[in-house]
């Protein structure tokens, strides 16, 4: 057997990411690791979140959208559809780049270099299973939702051409276990913001036995009201709207 763990959307939180990683100890260590992109931006843990990640032994990166948005100073856009979304956008540009300078403030020189070469997608050869792919979203895009309900009609498309069995992804903060077109769509959640309604960490293990995949989908309760407390303690700029999502485990 050959098992993979599967994290994704650290954003920053070190006290989930511990949790995740002392249940991933309990179940067995894996023999690889794969860390699916959004790695610091967004809570108070930037550094201390890269450098306990890259300590994992056989661990391999890819870049999610939050990490673009760090290395190339682009921003997520700002959807205006009434005029009070556009009597919002004051606040909310002075949140949104409040968070990504605060969290440039506190990389390296280092990590700044090693998040910009981080690579769009991973992939595996599994002997008897075949090959594995992943990537932050979907091929080619790094911003769009395949979420649980998502019809496969619009997933469709996405796979086209897709050289894998099985396509690992993260960025919905949501976890899924679905076929769609031949192929195998695992998302193990979000390990540092939940967005499911259920607060605790999500992370996947997989599982390979020859042509078979077993996947797992793990939730882990860690102690949330400590990151809320450090967000205060530190003046983060977007304390607010990520106490209260990581409260209600829902954007």
């Amino acid at each position: 057997m050959t098992r993979l763990a599967i994290l994704s959307d650290t954003h920053g939180n070190l006290p989930a990411l511990e949790a995740v990683l002392a249940d991933i100890e309990r179940q067995g260590q894996p023999d690889f690791y794969w860390v699916l992109g959004d790695l610091v931006a967004f809570f108070p843990w930037p550094r201390e979140t890269l450098d306990r990640l890259r300590s994992l032994p056989n661990v391999s990166f890819l870049q999610g959208n939050t990490d673009r948005y760090l290395v190339t100073g682009r921003r997520p856009l700002a959807p205006v559809r009434s005029p009070e979304d556009w009597a919002r956008m004051p606040g909310f540009l002075e949140m949104r780049d409040g968070l990504f300078r605060w969290t440039v403030e506190r990389l390296t020189w280092e990590d700044y270099l090693f998040l910009r070469d981080l690579p769009t997608r991973l992939a595996m050869d599994f002997p008897g299973y075949g090959r594995v792919m992943a990537v932050h979203a979907v091929p080619g895009d790094d911003e769009t939702n395949i979420l649980p309900d998502t019809p496969d009609e619009q997933i469709l498309p996405h796979l086209s051409g897709l050289d894998a069995r099985l396509l690992a992804y993260g960025h919905t903060h949501r976890p899924l276990d679905r076929q769609v077109g031949g192929v195998r769509l695992v998302n193990g959640g979000s390990v540092g913001l939940s967005l499911d309604g259920d607060p605790r960490a999500g992370y996947a293990l997989l599982d390979f036995h020859g042509p078979e995949c077993t996947v797992t989908l793990r939730r882990v309760a860690y102690d949330g009201e400590r990151v809320v407390a450090e967000l205060e303690r530190v003046g983060h700029p977007a304390r607010s709207w990520l106490t209260s999502m990581l409260r209600r485990a829902a954007p």
